[in-house]
C-alpha cells in the first residue's frame, strides 16, 4: 500500500510538472506568434506610410529633336526617376514645332524658329535638372538625300547643329543623321512600348512579360522616307531582318525604309511623271489636284532633287515655270500614282513589295503614323477602318472641286491641294506595296498618339540612346498597393486570432 502512494504520488507530481512546462511552453509559443504577426503588420503598415517617399523622388527629363526633311519637331520626355530602367512611365511632357524647313535648307530664319522652340522647351525643365538632361537630335531622310547630293554641307549644318546644342544647360549627347533602318526600328519600339507590349505590371507592382502579348506594327510616312517595320516569323532571314533583345525576350524585326517614298518627294515624282509626258509646260493637266485650282512652280521645286534627277527632261532649266490645272479625276489620279513605283521587278518573286525588296508576310496589327494619320484624318476614316470605306472616302474626296474643298476644310492650301494625291499615294503603297486587303486593312489603325504622347521614332530613339531598354528585365521594388496591403492585413489578423484560439484550446485541455 505504501508502494502504491508513493508511486501515485510520484506519478502526480510528473503530470503537474508536464503541466506546467506544457502551459510555459505554450504560453512562450502564443507570445511569439502574437510578437511576429504584430510585428509583420507594423512593417507592412511602416511600408505604405513611407509609400508617398518611394513613389515622388522626382522626375527626370530627356529632350529629342526629330530633325525631319520638311520641319524639326522638339520632344520633352519625362520619367519618374526611380523608374528610368522599366518601362510603361516614360510620357511625352510637351513639344514644339519649329517654324520654316527642315534642318537640310536651314537659314537665318529657321535658327531664330529653332532657338525659340528651345527657349520653351527650357523652360518646361527645373533648372536643378538641366545638366542631368540628355538631349539628342536624330536627322532622318532630308538629310540623309543631302548627305548623297553634298556631304560637305551636310557636314558642316551638322557641326553647326552640334555647337548650338552644347552651348544648352543640358547634357549634349550626340547630332547626327540615323538610317533609314534605324528610323523603322525606333518606330517600332515606340509604338509597342507605348502600348505596353513589352512589359507590364502585375499585382505585385512588379514588371513582368504581358501573357500572350503580341507585338504591332509600325508605319511610318515622312516627308522624303516611308518606313515598315513588324515583327516577322523567326526563320525569315534577310538583311532588313535584325534581332533585338528587350526586357530578356529577343524579337525577330523586319524593318525596311523607302528613300524618296515620303510623301514630299513622292509628290515630286508625280509631278515629274507629269512633267515628262506634257508638251506645253504653261498648261499641265493634273487629275490629283482639284478642279478650278492651278498653281504655277519653278522647274527647279520638281527636279532639283536626288528623287526625281533621272526624270529631269532636255529642256529643263531651273528658272522656267511650270503650271497646272487641276482635274478632280480619281481614276487617273490612281494610274498616275501608280506610276511612280517599280513593281515590276516583283513579278515573278514571292514576298516582294515594290522595287525588288523582299517583305514577309505583313500579319498582325498595324499602327500607321505621321503622314499616314494625317491623310486618314483629311478623309475622315482615322482609327480603324475597312478597305471599302477608305476607298469610298478617296473618291468623295478626289471628285470634289478647289470651292468645295475649301469651304467644307479648315486646312491650309499647301497641304488642301494634295490630300487626294495623298490617299492615292496611301492606298497604293499599303495595298499594291505592303500587300494590305479586304481581310487585313482594318488591322491597320491610323493613330498619331497614345496616352497623350506622340508616336514618333523620336522616343524609341532616346529609350535606345539612354540605355533605358535593357536585354534583361528588372522588378521594381515598390511599396506594396493599397489591395495586397489590405489583403495582406486581413490573412495575416486571421491568421493571428486562429493562432491565439488554437493556443487557449490547448491550454484548456492540458489543464482541466
Amino acid at each position: 500500500m505504501v508502494k502504491r502512494e508513493s508511486h501515485s504520488s510520484d506519478h502526480l507530481t510528473g503530470g503537474s510538472s508536464r503541466k506546467i512546462m506544457s502551459t510555459k511552453l505554450a504560453t512562450a509559443l502564443a507570445a511569439f506568434f502574437l510578437l511576429a504577426s504584430i510585428a509583420v503588420i507594423i512593417a507592412i503598415a511602416t511600408v505604405q506610410t513611407q509609400k508617398k517617399t518611394y513613389l515622388s523622388p522626382g522626375l527626370k527629363y530627356g529632350i529629342v529633336l526629330d530633325a525631319g526633311s520638311s520641319r524639326t519637331t522638339v520632344y520633352l520626355y519625362q520619367w519618374p526617376a526611380e523608374k528610368e530602367n522599366n518601362t510603361g512611365v516614360v510620357s511625352q511632357t510637351t513639344k514644339c514645332l519649329v517654324k520654316g524647313p527642315g534642318i537640310s535648307e536651314m537659314n537665318d530664319d529657321s535658327w531664330k524658329y529653332l532657338k525659340t522652340c528651345m527657349d520653351d522647351i527650357t523652360k518646361h525643365v527645373p533648372p536643378s535638372q538641366h545638366s542631368s538632361t540628355p538631349i539628342f537630335l536624330g536627322a532622318t531622310a532630308g538629310m540623309r538625300l543631302l548627305h548623297i547630293k553634298n556631304e560637305e554641307a551636310s557636314n558642316t549644318i551638322l557641326q553647326d547643329i552640334q555647337k548650338y546644342l552644347r552651348s544648352l544647360p543640358f547634357n549634349f549627347q550626340n547630332a547626327s543623321i540615323i538610317s533609314g533602318q534605324e528610323e523603322g526600328l525606333y518606330g517600332w519600339i515606340t509604338v509597342n512600348y507605348l502600348m505596353g507590349n513589352f512589359l507590364e505590371k502585375n499585382m505585385w507592382n512588379a514588371w513582368v512579360h504581358p501573357h500572350g502579348a503580341k507585338t504591332v506594327g509600325s508605319l511610318d510616312l515622312g516627308g522624303a522616307s516611308t518606313q515598315i517595320a513588324f515583327t516577322a516569323p523567326d526563320d525569315a532571314t534577310g538583311e532588313d531582318l535584325i534581332r533585338v533583345s528587350l526586357y530578356g525576350y529577343e524579337y525577330n524585326v523586319y524593318t525596311h525604309s523607302f528613300l524618296c517614298y515620303g510623301k514630299n518627294e513622292a509628290e515630286k515624282k508625280v509631278l515629274a511623271e507629269l512633267v515628262k509626258s506634257s508638251t506645253d509646260w504653261s498648261r499641265v493637266n493634273h487629275p490629283c489636284y482639284p478642279a478650278d485650282y492651278s498653281i504655277t512652280m519653278a522647274a527647279s521645286e520638281i527636279f532639283d532633287s536626288e528623287c526625281t534627277k533621272k526624270s529631269t527632261p532636255a529642256s529643263y532649266s531651273p528658272a522656267k515655270n511650270i503650271t497646272f490645272f487641276g482635274g478632280s479625276d480619281p481614276v487617273r489620279c490612281k494610274d498616275l500614282v501608280k506610276r511612280i513605283f517599280d513593281f515590276k521587278s516583283c513579278q515573278g518573286k514571292e514576298n516582294c513589295s515594290f522595287e525588288g525588296v523582299y517583305q514577309p508576310p505583313v500579319s498582325g496589327e498595324f499602327m500607321a503614323y505621321a503622314g499616314f494619320y494625317y491623310t486618314a484624318w483629311a478623309l475622315d476614316v482615322k482609327g480603324s477602318n475597312t478597305l471599302k470605306q477608305f476607298n469610298t472616302a478617296m473618291l468623295s474626296f478626289c471628285s470634289k472641286p478647289w470651292a468645295t474643298l475649301k469651304k467644307n476644310y479648315e486646312i491650309t492650301e499647301k497641304h488642301l491641294k494634295s490630300y487626294c494625291y495623298s490617299a492615292n499615294y496611301v492606298h497604293t503603297i499599303l495595298a499594291d506595296g505592303y500587300k494590305f486587303n479586304d481581310d487585313n486593312w482594318e488591322n491597320l489603325n491610323f493613330q498619331k498618339e497614345v496616352n497623350q504622347t506622340s508616336i514618333a521614332w523620336s522616343l524609341g530613339y532616346m529609350l535606345a540612346q539612354s540605355n533605358m531598354i535593357p536585354a534583361e528585365a528588372k522588378l521594381l521594388k515598390l511599396p506594396i498597393p493599397n489591395s495586397a496591403f489590405a489583403g495582406l492585413l486581413f490573412v495575416f489578423s486571421a491568421l493571428t486570432i486562429i493562432t491565439l484560439m488554437f493556443l487557449i484550446i490547448t491550454l484548456v485541455r492540458f489543464c482541466f
